[in-house]
């Protein structure tokens, strides 16, 4: 029987959301899956919790090493995000001694570590105007969209929650009231990690006008 000893697990963001490329691991100090997480090369890691009867909980339970790489938007081919996959998946295959041969491109700056992530949610029903674009820096309190109305007499605005990074965001211009609308990672190092995604954009090619 066939035993899987390292698993790169492959997501996009959900049905009208997009995410920033991130990598999602439990994370510990010079573990095997830290050092996956530093090979793969995504401008940001999130230190996440296993979810119960995921793929990350159930090959952590039996000591495999699991990363989830996240980036992009369900029913769509992002080449932003899925060519920054492929050469993170041929990375970690070549530290762990599966394939031979030099990285030929630019690595990017090293990821940064979140310490944690929030959503800003819409305070009412209504229209987004965002203002933000995803892998934007943005402060505690910042404007980052606008929901109305669509005769404008009813309007607010959406919040940052927290100083951080847009790692994912709605693309839908309709949202109800109390929905997920913008998703904010926490740094420690908030200037470092603004430097690694600004890396990570310089590294595509074409360079994206936006990751929005």
């Amino acid at each position: 029987m066939s035993i899987a000893l390292h698993i790169i697990d492959l997501h996009t963001g959900a049905i009208h959301r997009t995410n920033l490329p991130q990598i999602r691991a439990q994370l510990s100090t010079g573990s095997e899956t830290q050092q996956m997480a530093d090979a793969f090369g995504a401008p940001v890691i999130l230190n996440a919790e296993l979810r119960e009867g995921s793929l990350r909980h159930y090959a952590q339970n039996r000591g495999i090493p699991v990363l989830t790489y996240e980036a992009g938007e369900a029913l769509r081919f992002d080449e932003w995000a899925i060519a920054p996959g492929v050469r993170g998946v041929l990375r970690v295959m070549r530290r762990l001694g599966m394939l031979t041969g030099e990285q030929r491109r630019r690595r990017p700056s090293p990821a940064e570590l979140a310490n944690g992530s929030s959503w800003a949610r819409a305070p009412i029903d209504g229209i987004l105007r965002p203002k933000v674009r995803l892998g934007a820096r943005v402060a505690k309190g910042e404007v980052l969209g606008k929901v109305a109305d669509p005769f404008g007499n009813d309007e607010d605005e959406v919040r940052a929650v927290a100083d951080g990074i847009v790692i994912g965001m709605s693309r839908l211009p309709l949202a109800n009231e109390g929905e997920a609308l913008f998703h904010i990672a926490r740094f420690d190092a908030i200037e470092e990690a603004e430097t690694a995604i600004e890396s990570f954009n310089s590294s595509l090619e074409p360079p994206p006008d936006s990751l929005y």
